[in-house]
């Protein structure tokens, strides 16, 4: 039976690494969230159900925070969306009217190499897409390679991700 003299170090010690990693954790993803939102001027912790993240810009005419947009890791939203190899996390910026700012590969592996979904083209066709476009692979959205399976899951995450955020969080425009 180990002592409970000797464990007690090791939780501290173990505690104490796992803190001087999560302050290196935050400034990347707030350098991703600053790459998805370059207007905004802070964000929030990654919160709320489904979990996610608001950018805030500064309100013109009040001077308060006002949201300019969410942001998700398709893994929370969409954690059954897997390539060929796996899961894909990207980080998926939405302005508050439905249209995409940006995404981020996160991480992703493919087996055969980098070829499907890391050639900045492929996140690049998804800047100012609006979710309620149909994101159908070979449609609306170039398949780049031959990696079909890969594409397209995560077209669907993203796809899907957006529209769930978007109909728990966002107030729908107005029919003109």
């Amino acid at each position: 039976m180990k002592s409970p003299i000797i464990a007690l170090p090791l939780v501290l010690v173990g505690g104490m690494i796992v803190g001087l990693a999560q302050p290196a954790a935050d400034a990347k993803v707030q350098a991703q969230l600053k790459q998805l939102f370059p207007s905004a001027t802070s964000f929030s912790p990654r919160e709320g159900e489904p979990p996610h993240f608001k950018a805030f810009i500064k309100d013109p005419g009040s001077g308060q925070p006002a949201l300019a947009g969410l942001a998700f890791w398709t893994t929370d939203l969409q954690p059954l969306e897997r390539g060929y190899y796996g899961p894909i996390k990207l980080l998926v910026g939405m302005d508050t009217k439905g249209v995409l700012t940006r995404i981020i590969l996160v991480d992703h592996r493919e087996p055969y190499g980098d070829f499907s979904i890391e050639p900045p083209r492929f996140a690049a066709q998804f800047t100012n897409k609006n979710i309620r476009d149909p994101f159908r692979v070979g449609g609306d959205i170039d398949a780049v390679s031959t990696a079909t399976l890969t594409v397209t899951s995560a077209t669907r995450a993203i796809r899907n991700g957006a529209r769930r955020l978007a109909r728990q969080l966002l107030t729908p425009e107005a029919p003109k």
